[in-house]
């Protein structure tokens, strides 16, 4: 007797979440979107099609779509979380009565709870009550244009439970997207978080007109600010090297595809961040992130140059020319 195919349900349909339900049916999992909106539902459901975000994408036969949580969860293996950060905590509230006994809930997300300073997992095993061995985290060099033109990719699979990791790796591999597992959940959220105020950095120098030169000095220095926070909170430094790490780092401060880096830019060229948000449109967790990342550095007394300018500047604290100036004018010293 053939095994039943792995569950799951991914909340919500937007580019990320749609990637992976993509990734996720690809490797033979049954999947069910769960879309805000009965319009993207009937697209997905109808036309194999999402407006919004890849309407020229056709999507896997056998991924559907619904508006009602209960029947996106009803009998799910894994729970696949991709919200904004700041959402999550809400929208989780709503959602968990839903969620099964048994069901692992995989972490998408790439930011930090602004007024509690805490990472994905954390809300979700505060809110849900779940065990560690029953969360985990997908993060990599994941732009998700890419991933639907099924372009190769890789990403990191972290939970305290390795054997849940595995089968989440099995339940989302395919020719196109190979996934690693690791215990060290705090060095792959962290690096996924972290990075993002970096690009933002490099967006900012491009959108100045600096050269390759200075990118490759904030992808670098913002790389070692980065495992000095992840290190601090208990990650591994290894982590922060591999594709949770540096892999999402170089891929997101260096793809036109990336909204942190966009973002950036159009900072870098004098838009004002309101401004900058509204030519972005989609979230950028960078942003609504830094402030936050900063606040831990602080309480774990690691020094961030490049974070501490980027919240400056997003706050209104500082102009363009003082936040170039800020970072060239420290003083030098051992690498």
């Amino acid at each position: 007797m053939s095994q039943q195919p792995a569950r799951a349900a991914v909340f919500s349909a937007g580019s990320w979440g749609t990637a992976a339900g993509t990734i996720l049916a690809d490797a033979g999992t049954s999947v069910v979107l769960h879309a805000r909106r009965a319009t993207i539902a009937d697209a997905i459901n109808t036309g194999h099609r999402n407006p919004d975000y890849f309407p020229d994408v056709e999507l896997p036969a056998s991924l559907t779509a619904t508006t009602n949580p209960a029947a996106a969860l009803e009998g799910a293996d894994y729970l696949v979380l991709s919200v904004p950060a700041q959402s999550l905590r809400q929208c989780l509230t709503a959602w968990t009565p839903h969620i099964g006994p048994q069901t692992v809930i995989v972490s998408l997300m790439k930011g930090i709870e602004t007024h509690s300073h805490l990472r994905a997992s954390e809300i979700i095993r505060e809110v849900t009550g779940v065990g560690a061995e029953r969360v985990a985290v997908l993060s990599g060099p994941n732009l998700a244009r890419e991933i639907m033109a099924r372009q190769p990719a890789a990403a990191t699979i972290a939970c305290a439970d390795e054997d849940a990791a595995r089968r989440f790796q099995a339940a989302c591999h395919t020719p196109y997207f190979r996934p690693y597992t690791s215990t060290d959940v705090i060095g792959c959220e962290m690096g996924g978080a972290l990075k993002n105020v970096i690009a933002l950095a490099v967006g900012i120098a491009s959108g100045l007109g600096l050269g390759d030169n200075a990118t490759a000095l904030i992808m670098t220095r913002g790389l070692a600010e980065s495992i000095r926070l992840a290190t601090a909170m208990g990650a591994q430094p290894a982590t922060l090297a591999g594709l949770s790490g540096m892999g999402d780092l170089v891929a997101t401060c260096s793809s036109p595809l990336s909204r942190n880096r966009t973002f950036g830019t159009y900072l870098g060229a004098g838009l004002s961040v309101d401004e900058a948000a509204a030519a972005t449109k989609q979230t950028t967790e960078g942003v609504k992130s830094a402030e936050a990342i900063l606040d831990l550095a602080r309480t774990h007394g690691v020094d961030m140059p490049i974070t501490t300018v980027v919240t400056t500047l997003l706050n209104g604290k500082a102009t363009l020319d003082e936040a170039v100036t800020a970072l060239m004018q420290r003083p030098p010293k051992p690498e």
